[in-house]
């Protein structure tokens, strides 16, 4: 079977999933990037246009920058607003695996089916019905796909949700996943009216003072190994509580290291308690950094991933250190 006759028939198994039941659970992964946040808007929306019955939710705050999308203000920070109930229907959207959700599935009945719409290459495939394309530039990508699948007609608030997946994915239009059918849907979603400079301006340009500060001190610990082929920045939770950031000022960090001219490979160490440090990896292209990820229990894709080590930011940046250096041999 080759892939789009593959695909299609996902989509269509998606479809008839969301046609066939009601009352569902919408979630994305803990920290939420612009994909994850606009692919939850997205399929909100999409439910919203079938007549369909749902709950949004995220473990923590969803971005404050993406509030300008339809749908922000309607979903529920599990930290603040738990549901006394168990829900058996989930929609699950750019989840690399089950545990991206975190504490969300306690939410889950034990009899709880699961569409698991996703592009990321690691996903291992969770959940009762799959959704997944691996060369999807984000999966806000795949979400237009169903919804013209399921002859919905897009509008401006769809639009933006799907635009502003792509252009944070893609990183302005300019990584490798930029493809002719990506371009075609931006293409197709400025005709509707999406302003694509202002949302870039809001998502991709300006920054707060707090994000500024924490720059400022990230840069002052950029470090650099195998000839200069390896590079990262490190954030302490000390940092964090200095220059009030949170971790949404965390967002774009690890570019400034990959982006050094001669590095292969750039890293981001964020401390985000004691003793657990969460790790960004973004490739210039010559490692596969989702292998390197896959194999300490996280995942992402070949240019772009992300893995949690336990220990101090020193210990984690040792491991990570020889885990890289040992593919730049």
């Amino acid at each position: 079977m080759n892939h789009a006759t593959e695909y299609s028939q996902q989509l269509a198994a998606a479809a008839t999933f969301i046609e066939q039941h009601d009352d569902f659970l919408v979630v994305s992964h803990i920290q939420p990037d612009g994909d994850a946040a606009s692919s939850t808007y997205a399929t909100g929306w999409i439910l919203t246009q079938l007549g369909k019955s749902f709950t949004m939710i995220n473990e923590g705050t969803m971005p404050s920058k993406f509030s300008y999308l339809w749908g922000s203000d309607q979903v529920l920070d599990y930290g603040k607003e738990v549901p006394e109930r168990l829900y058996q229907t989930i929609i699950s959207v750019d989840c690399a695996d089950f545990s991206r959700m975190g504490r969300i599935s306690t939410l889950f009945d034990d009899q709880a089916r699961l569409l698991n719409v996703d592009h990321h290459p690691t996903n291992d495939r969770f959940g009762s019905c799959h959704l997944i394309k691996h060369d999807a530039a984000a999966t806000v990508q795949i979400l237009y796909d169903l919804a013209i699948h399921m002859k919905l007609v897009p509008n401006l608030e769809f639009g933006d949700c799907i635009y502003t997946g792509l252009l944070t994915d893609t990183g302005g239009f300019r990584y490798s996943n930029t493809s002719p059918e990506v371009l075609q849907i931006g293409a197709t979603l400025l005709s509707l009216g999406v302003q694509g400079s202002v949302i870039a301006e809001q998502v991709l340009e300006r920054v707060t003072y707090s994000q500024i500060v924490l720059l400022q001190k990230a840069l002052s610990t950029l470090s650099f190994a195998n000839d200069r082929k390896l590079a990262w920045l490190a954030v302490s939770l000390a940092d964090l509580e200095l220059t009030g950031a949170s971790s949404d000022d965390l967002d774009g960090l690890v570019n400034y290291p990959r982006n050094v001219e001669g590095v292969e490979v750039g890293m981001l160490f964020k401390e985000k308690a004691v003793g657990v440090i969460k790790v960004s990896l973004r490739s210039s292209g010559l490692v596969d950094v989702a292998a390197i990820a896959q194999s300490l229990g996280g995942g992402g894709h070949v240019r772009a991933s992300g893995c949690t080590i336990q220990g101090t930011l020193e210990e984690a940046v040792a491991k990570m250190v020889q885990e890289v250096g040992n593919e730049l041999i």
